[in-house]
Parts: C-alpha cells; sequence; structure tokens
C-alpha cells in the first residue's frame, strides 16, 4: 500500500470514528484524509472500497511480519499472526470499534464484506504455515473465521494496554478449535490446524 493509500484509508477511519457507518460521506474521508474529492474518487468509489483496501493491507503488514517457527506448533502460530493482525487494528481503534458496533444495523455491508473476511483468514493460515485449499482447508478457513471474530469480540471490550483479555479470549478460542478438529478427524496426523470452532455466544460480529 502507497502512503497516498495510507493516508486515505487513515481519514476514513477518523471520519468513521466521527459519524459512524450510517452516517458517512465520501467528502467527509476526503476531508479528513486532506485531499480533494476527486483525488480520493481516482483511488475509491465507495466506503467498502476502503474497507477492502485496509483488511488487505493489513494482510500483507502481518504476512511481511512472519518470521518462520519450525519449532513452535501451529496453535503458537495461530494465535501469533492474529494478534499481530489485531495489533494493526489498533492503529486505528476508534474508527474500527464505531464499524464493529454499526455493522448489525448493515446487514448488506456485512454480507458484502464476508468473501473478503474469509480470504483474509486464508492468508493467516498461510501465514502460519497451514493449508488453506480443497476441503480441509475450507474447513480450516470456517474455523479459524470462528477463532477470529470470538478474538474481535474480546478486542472491541478490552481497553487495556496490553489486551490481556484479547489474549485469553483468542487463547480460549483456539483451545476450542483444537478440540473440535479432533473430534471432526480434519487436522490430519500434525494435527495441525483449527477447522471448526464453536460459534461466540452471541452474534457474529463481522471483522475488518
Amino acid at each position: 500500500m502507497s502512503e497516498n493509500d495510507d493516508a486515505l484509508i487513515a481519514g476514513f477511519w477518523r471520519a468513521l470514528a466521527a459519524t459512524g457507518w450510517h452516517g458517512l460521506s465520501m467528502r467527509q474521508v476526503a476531508a479528513e484524509a486532506g485531499v480533494s474529492p476527486a483525488a480520493l474518487r481516482r483511488r475509491f468509489a465507495t466506503p467498502l472500497d476502503v474497507l477492502v483496501a485496509h483488511g488487505r493491507a493489513t494482510d500483507a503488514a502481518v504476512l511481511e511480519g512472519t518470521v518462520p517457527d519450525p519449532l513452535g506448533t501451529a496453535r503458537d502460530r495461530l494465535f501469533d499472526v492474529l494478534m499481530r493482525r489485531l495489533d494493526e487494528m489498533q492503529r486505528h481503534r476508534p474508527g474500527v470499534v464505531r464499524l464493529l458496533d454499526d455493522l448489525p444495523r448493515a446487514p448488506l455491508a456485512a454480507l458484502a464484506l464476508a468473501p473478503h473476511l474469509a480470504a483474509s483468514m486464508a492468508w493467516m493460515l498461510e501465514a502460519a504455515g497451514l493449508e488453506a485449499s480443497g476441503p480441509k482447508g475450507l474447513a480450516r478457513i470456517q474455523g479459524l473465521t470462528l477463532v477470529w471474530l470470538s478474538a474481535v469480540r474480546a478486542w472491541q471490550e478490552d481497553d487495556s494496554t496490553d489486551l490481556s483479555a484479547t489474549m485469553a479470549a483468542l487463547d480460549k478460542a483456539l483451545d476450542r478449535a483444537e478440540k473440535a478438529a479432533r473430534w471432526l478427524r480434519l487436522d490430519g496426523p500434525e494435527a495441525e490446524a483449527p477447522p471448526v470452532a464453536e460459534p461466540p455466544a452471541s452474534g457474529a460480529t463481522e471483522a475488518v
């Protein structure tokens, strides 16, 4: 992502934090980013386009920061990958939290973001050194998505500096996923990845 894109995305999150999803306008995003509406339009046509770009940039940041760890377990690698993804979200926390609060009342936006979330989870599996293709890969993506949503829900409520509550929730969600992987015999002899996790206690929250 270019520095210009980074500035546009940062402006988007500031505008969203101030107005909420339902009050957001691209004119406000342009003003927050310090560019003309025409310049913003040349790069992003809609708020959803900005969200997709932010998701891809977050994927790339996690992948670029991944250091191979052949001695660590798959579970440890997934924990590290997902926590680094949450650390990236911290940069725009007010806007992201506002979006998460608003998305339950924006079902069409949540539906549009769902396939992009699945693609991001596939890349997170790849970052952890786990296969994300084929039937088993699809099951792993679905399971990791539920793990991620559990962690995001905890992160949304966690205002601590060390994100201790978020880490505890992620650890618990990975435990559930690991048990499900063994029960469904989808983990393979290496017992590497969580294909299915128990659903969160409340309705799923779409993540970015």
